[in-house]
């Protein structure tokens, strides 16, 4: 199948038929009318960039790390800024550019990939520290520490980047019927080894082990708010249905496009029509999972009374926001159930 001009993050990557099969011929013409990329990859970036930069500069300048929680926040928005920053890139060959070179390819899959893992792993890690700090609240306070935070914070990072190494690697300008585009470059005979590998990876980090650990997790905090009686126990278990509800709504629906694809490598349903189906699912899922990098620092920051708290004594410094920093300050004044940052 060919790539055309509105290449996606993930790849126009996906038929593998055999080397006698004769070529795949799709119309490609409804995927260009994916316009909507650039737009939202731009948008994407800027509110990206703003809110998660916003987190940093919070938790670095006025915030003392002093738990699990600061980290795994302080890591999930760095995650996210990793994730925007790749975006121009995508943005720039989503308009028709061409790069010149191999190397901005390669940076612009091997940020993307380290920053989709990464941003996976630490949701899940940051419902984890919500379920040792309400389901386990005594016995886990010497687990929930700046140094046991560090360290699974290292193990995320090195998981991720060495996921995201054949990406980097195998990530080449290369030229066909519709000019240059970047995209894997596999060496001949083992498309289908890589292939099956990128699925693989992907659907077990986001299906078979973060989606069973936040559900465990959740459904163990909703347990414990239910039994008590604290003032603010609705709050708190909206925040968990946001939560759920806000990686279900934008990843789930990659990761089963991704599962199609990998049955399409067995050739389960595999045709022309299909190939072309799944190109046009991935630009869709694909560019509303990014979304997911913005509502990160409201989810997990913003909503947070301590960090709510610290954002309004800063932001009182500067009159525009003085209103902004007073009500901040009146919302976020005592919560049984803080835990460093969040209700839950």
């Amino acid at each position: 199948m060919n790539t055309t001009e509105v290449n996606t993050i993930n790849y126009a990557d996906y038929t593998d038929y055999p080397d006698d099969a004769s070529p795949c011929s799709t119309d490609t013409s409804p995927v260009r009318t994916i316009i909507y990329q650039p737009v939202l990859f731009y948008l994407v970036f800027t509110l990206g960039l703003t809110g998660n930069s916003l987190v940093l500069w919070v938790l670095l300048k006025y915030m003392k790390l002093k738990t699990m929680t600061d980290i795994c926040l302080l890591n999930l928005a760095l995650s996210d800024l990793l994730l925007v920053l790749s975006l121009p890139l995508w943005a720039y060959q989503a308009q028709g550019y061409e790069f010149e070179g191999h190397s901005p390819c390669k940076i612009m899959a091997g940020v993307y990939q380290v920053g989709f893992y990464s941003g996976i792993l630490f949701v899940t890690l940051m419902s984890v520290d919500r379920y040792l700090a309400i389901v386990h609240a005594v016995s886990s306070i010497r687990a929930r520490t700046l140094h046991y935070g560090t360290l699974a914070s290292t193990v995320i990072w090195v998981a991720s980047i060495g996921a995201s190494i054949p990406q980097a690697i195998f990530s080449e300008v290369v030229r066909d019927d519709e000019g240059l585009t970047c995209r894997p470059h596999y060496p001949e005979g083992t498309v289908r080894t890589w292939k099956l590998f990128r699925n693989t990876v992907e659907n077990v980090t986001g299906l078979l082990l973060c989606l069973p650990i936040m559900t465990f997790c959740y459904v163990s905090i909703l347990t414990v708010l239910q039994r008590s009686r604290n003032s603010k126990k609705e709050r708190a278990v909206k925040l968990i249905f946001i939560i759920v509800g806000a990686y279900v709504v934008f990843w789930i629906p990659y990761n089963i496009v991704v599962f199609l694809q990998t049955l399409e490598i067995f050739g389960v349903g595999r045709n022309c029509e299909a190939s072309q189906r799944a190109f046009i699912a991935t630009c869709v899922t694909e560019t509303i999972a990014l979304v997911h990098c913005c509502v990160n620092p409201v989810i997990y920051a913003f909503v947070g009374e301590k960090f709510r708290k610290c954002l309004g004594t800063v932001l009182s410094r500067y009159p525009l926001f003085k209103h902004f920093s007073k009500d901040a300050m009146v919302t976020s004044k005592g919560s049984e159930y803080e835990t460093s940052n969040t209700h839950v």
